[in-house]
């Protein structure tokens, strides 16, 4: 059973975007790459500053509500559906909810055959990126560093903190079948 999902799970800045753009280019057949930010960006504005939606808490604590969890829960059956009808895809991941966020995607893409994969960065580091980017809520990256990795179980996992994307999606891709 060849590959049909690729999840990168890591907390903010972590290199996850990086390492899914080197997947795309190193790997042989064209692969899609969809992140949690198309998700956000994608939803109303309103959701964006809401209880029911997603909160960027100012010491970047993220929050999300129902309204979030109902789109999000649709986000993942479509990137399931193109990932059936023959679409190979590398998902960037923030598993806010550690293993319950892993199991919400492991329910949905039941029998198809996933790589998970790990990223991690030392949080300090993350967290320079995260201030030379300038997107991004301060704090983030270093309140999810760990958090995202609690009880989730990896085929692989990689560390950007000295190791640039390149090498790291060498590495993931090793393990594409």
């Amino acid at each position: 059973m060849t590959t049909a999902v690729i999840v990168l799970n890591g907390g903010s800045s972590s290199g996850k975007s990086g390492i899914a753009r080197c997947l795309q280019a190193l790997l042989p057949d064209p692969w899609l790459a969809l992140g949690t930010d198309t998700l956000v960006d994608a939803m109303p504005a309103s959701m964006r500053a809401s209880d029911a939606g997603i909160e960027f808490a100012a010491d970047g604590e993220v929050i999300v509500g129902p309204e979030f969890r109902t789109l999000e829960a649709a986000w993942i059956e479509g990137i399931t559906a193109m990932a059936r009808a023959g679409a190979r895809v590398i998902v960037d991941e923030v598993f806010l909810g550690g293993a319950d966020s892993q199991r919400r995607w492991q329910q949905t893409l039941g029998d198809l055959r996933v790589l998970w994969v790990g990223v991690r960065c030392d949080s300090a580091v993350a967290a320079g990126r995260e201030v030379a980017r300038g997107d991004r809520v301060i704090g983030m990256a270093a309140s999810q560093a760990d958090l995202v990795h609690r009880g989730v179980v990896y085929d692989l996992e990689v560390d950007t903190t000295h190791t640039e994307s390149m090498e790291c999606a060498r590495a993931i891709a090793a393990h594409v079948r």
